[in-house]
């Protein structure tokens, strides 16, 4: 297929796109040609593409069954031939292009491991999917090489093209051009053959808006090259509540950088509006998953409030504004309840008030509201007590258009089918579906160029600007002692922590593969003028986490804090700690802790770099760093670290150090 031209949607617009197809027949037109999708000889309003989106959503609407239309509002995992993901004991076998056409029903919550009152099914085979239940949203979490996702992209089109009316599929998948540590199914997809950037915070943590512009353009053309159409990401919530673990993908604590932040990565992903071009965003988790009690997260019971001890709902909305004015094309609900704030204390995607009251009416959000993953079967904070097909009804009558984690709609069209809500309220949410797929280009060519995918991901012009991200991500907390940069020929040991609980010794020593051009490594201490110590402290990620509010302090998240100790008070020392979450330092020798930089997810490239004074020095932190666990613990989860009372802070949002 070649790719679509010059494309506009507007009302009788006869410049002609190029057409992607596989089996359907070609209607020829006034001297243009269009699809016919739904095989009756004839051009049909919805496959005109000189039409409006509004009159081609309605005429397809109307031959729409009711069986077709509460399909599509379900976005559910697609697994390709070969991917286990979710399935418990599941062999790790090589990723193919070919469909998996095995069902995957869970007897228990996948993130909690506790029995359902009623399986869920969670992946159907692609083929019955596709046929029987009629999806045409779905999430991709594998992981293979380019060229594989394009082709099963392809594979996936043509089967949706040979459906009824040809309704294209869109697929969605979490971030995947981040360095994290924290790469669960849900959050991120870690390390991939996309081009590798700092992690959220890091890209934070730049202060570069132009770049943060770029990065968000480079991802949309690698992401659109493998035909993935629509990102589940970013998140525009807060870290106020540093015991919360997923600060590793929000952009901080400060509300207006965030903002800033948001509408940047928005406007690169999409463009001013969506079009052929375009990755539809998902902006999340709307009002703000920051404020957790006791940074419990609500993807378990025991976490399942958020509340505003400090007054400052309003603030956590500012990131959610700067989407929507933006244009983003989707808002996520979280799962969280809100506790003592006046609302009803029912889960977000339940909650009236928050999505039709504030987010459509007071906010004018007029795109996809997109549940997150379960919150019918397994999360139904508040509306534990009702059945099924009632929660259903609730989080349609709260405004709810994509229900994501189900890929059976059987009980969805009980709903209907029971009157508890009207097929006009359905078609209000396959409208706005419609209308993202229509924008999007999908109805006139839906297929990449695998060979293309292949060279436009990864490639080096994309990550020779992500390399300079890299570097612009690390922040010079503390030089007291000015022995950064390194003199030139210094003899350095450099020895990174990170225990992932795979490894038998959570301590490598670097070792480079040729001289480098500005440093001497050694082997051991003892033969060293300076130590480097690169420590990569970890809770454990989120859906390993229990009942009770995780500890900040570095022993308490895998590091050997007297080693460390030993070594700073042995050598002069450069302390690198990558922060995930806003780690407490006191158990550090702060007297022999001269040299502090911090990192979010980067390179040892790009951290030798400023070691070494290649690279100066311009990060900010994005965050603020708390003196103490106590301090942690009395801390206001709806308040930034920066507005807590004198003494909260060690480290604050913004600081950052260069050589000059």
């Amino acid at each position: 297929m070649g790719m679509i031209g010059p494309y506009s949607i507007g009302f009788l617009l006869a410049q002609q796109p190029t057409l992607g197809y596989r089996s359907v027949k070609i209607i020829l037109k006034d001297g243009l040609t269009f699809k016919d999708l739904n095989k009756n000889e004839k051009l049909d309003p919805y496959e005109d593409w000189r039409l409006s989106p509004e009159v081609r959503v309605q005429d397809l609407i109307s031959q729409m069954t009711i069986e077709e239309k509460v399909g599509f509002m379900l976005i559910s995992t697609t697994r390709m031939a070969g991917d286990n993901a979710f399935q418990q004991g599941g062999a790790r076998t090589q990723i193919t292009s070919k469909f998996n056409e095995e069902d995957l029903v869970q007897p228990n919550n996948m993130f909690t491991r506790k029995p359902l009152t009623v399986p869920i099914m969670s992946a159907a085979g692609t083929t019955k999917g596709v046929k029987e239940f009629h999806l045409r949203h779905f999430i991709l979490r594998a992981n293979p090489p380019a060229k594989t996702i394009a082709e099963w992209a392809n594979h996936l089109q043509d089967l949706c093209e040979s459906t009824r009316l040809g309704i294209p599929a869109i697929v969605a998948s979490n971030p995947r051009n981040h360095i994290t540590i924290d790469a669960a199914i849900g959050l991120s997809v870690g390390t991939t053959a996309f081009s590798k950037w700092p992690g959220e915070l890091g890209l934070a943590a730049m202060h570069d808006l132009k770049l943060t512009r770029e990065f968000a353009e480079i991802a949309r053309q690698e992401w659109t090259a493998v035909g993935l159409r629509k990102g589940y990401m970013y998140m525009a919530d807060l870290a106020t509540e540093p015991r919360w673990q997923r600060i590793e993908g929000t952009f901080g604590e400060d509300a207006d950088w965030s903002a800033a932040m948001i509408g940047e990565i928005v406007k690169g992903f999409q463009g001013t509006h969506l079009s052929p071009s375009s990755v539809a965003m998902t902006t999340k988790h709307f009002p703000g998953g920051g404020p957790q009690e006791k940074g419990l997260d609500s993807h378990f019971d025991w976490g399942k409030y958020a509340h505003y001890p400090g007054g400052m709902f309003e603030y956590h909305l500012k990131p959610f504004k700067a989407a929507i004015e933006a244009g983003t094309s989707a808002i996520m609900p979280y799962y969280s309840s809100p506790k003592g704030k006046g609302f009803e204390e029912v889960g977000f995607s339940y909650n009236k008030a928050i999505i039709q009251d504030l987010l459509r009416k007071k906010l004018g959000f007029k795109g996809i509201v997109n549940s997150d993953t379960g919150p019918i079967e397994m999360m139904p904070w508040g509306v534990e007590q009702l059945t099924l097909t009632q929660r259903y009804q609730k989080a349609l009558e709260a405004g709810v258009d994509l229900f994501s984690g189900t890929a059976d709609p059987t009980i969805l069209k009980d709903v209907v089918k029971q009157g508890l809500v009207s097929e006009t309220r359905i078609n209000e949410s396959v409208a706005r579906l419609l209308t993202e797929k229509f924008a999007l280009g999908l109805f006139e060519n839906p297929y990449v160029d695998p060979e293309k995918a292949q060279t436009t991901v990864g490639s080096t012009a994309f990550q020779e600007k992500a390399e300079l991200a890299l570097r612009k991500s690390i922040v010079l907390l503390k030089n007291d002692s000015k022995i950064l940069p390194l003199a030139q020929k210094t003899k350095v040991y450099f020895e990174t922590h990170y225990d992932n609980g795979r490894v038998a010794n959570p301590i490598t020593v670097y070792k480079p593969t040729s001289p480098h051009q500005a440093l001497e490594f050694v082997m051991t201490k003892e033969e060293a003028d300076i130590v480097v110590l690169w420590l990569v402290p970890s809770a454990g990620g989120l859906f390993a986490s229990a009942n009770k509010p995780i500890e900040l302090g570095l022993s308490k998240n895998k590091i050997d804090i007297s080693r460390v100790n030993e070594t700073l008070k042995s050598k002069p020392t450069v302390l690198a700690i990558n922060f995930s979450s806003p780690w407490v330092l006191d158990e550090l020798n702060s007297e022999a802790a001269k040299t502090i930089i911090a990192t979010f997810g980067t390179t040892t490239d790009a951290l030798l770099d400023v070691i070494s004074g290649k690279f100066n020095p311009t990060g900010k932190l994005p965050f603020t760093i708390p003196t103490s666990q106590q301090a942690v613990e009395e801390n206001k989860s709806d308040v930034p670290g920066m507005l807590e009372p004198k003494g909260y802070s060690l480290f604050k949002f913004g600081e950052g150090l260069s050589y000059h």
